[in-house]
């Protein structure tokens, strides 16, 4: 028996259960302490970016939109996937933050970077704090961005909000009290194209040998 946290977590085998456009589910087989082999079942995901925007009078830029997998609509940042290969995230968080709001920002940091529940799921994402906002361009929206409402809180209210339970979504709870943190704190934060070593690339690793197969 090896010391713990030492134990290597060798996948002896594993399993395709599900492949879909943004999620995958495999089964692995991995050794455990003391020589067990257990299942693990994994949901690969993209990865993914989101912003804290916040503007000159020190409000945060949210949005409220539908979530069907809760059937409801949830205070979120700006947000999106990294589903095309090669994509800087940076540059898709200028475009997620274009698209849903309408604004582009002068001055980008990362903010925190998010691994959302490793229990299941290889999903991470980073937040960016974003600053000197202007209006910029905004394509037509589709699906349920067409119903997204634009709604700016200030920080402290936000934080409040999230405290209280009015803001859910956890990448809006983590960005929100990150960015009141490192403001309290004086935080110097890392530069927006910091390296991000944890950024999920197994799906789209996968959507690529199967459209080499195909």
């Amino acid at each position: 028996m090896s010391e713990p946290g030492s134990h290597d977590f060798r996948t002896v085998g594993s399993e395709t259960v599900y492949s879909g456009a943004i999620v995958a589910l495999r089964r692995d087989q991995v050794e455990m302490p003391g020589g067990r082999v257990a299942e693990r079942e994994v949901v690969e995901h993209h990865g993914a970016v989101a912003i804290v925007a916040l503007d000159d009078d020190g409000a945060v830029v949210l949005i409220n939109q539908y979530r069907h997998p809760v059937g409801r609509r949830l205070l979120e940042l700006p947000a999106g996937l990294l589903d095309q290969a090669g994509e800087d995230p940076l540059a898709a968080a200028r475009r997620e933050l274009a698209e849903e709001t309408g604004l582009a920002a002068r001055e980008w940091s990362t903010l925190v970077d998010v691994v959302l529940s490793p229990g299941f799921t290889d999903e991470a994402l980073r937040i960016y704090l974003a600053t000197g906002l202007s209006d910029t361009d905004r394509p037509d929206p589709e699906h349920e961005e067409a119903d997204l409402a634009v709604v700016r809180m200030p920080l402290q209210e936000a934080v409040t909000a999230a405290l209280s339970g009015r803001i859910e979504n956890a990448t809006a709870v983590a960005g929100v009290l990150a960015a009141w943190a490192a403001r309290a704190n004086g935080t110097t934060l890392r530069p927006a194209d910091a390296p991000w070593p944890g950024m999920p690339t197994r799906l789209l690793e996968r959507k690529a040998a199967e459209q080499a197969r195909a």
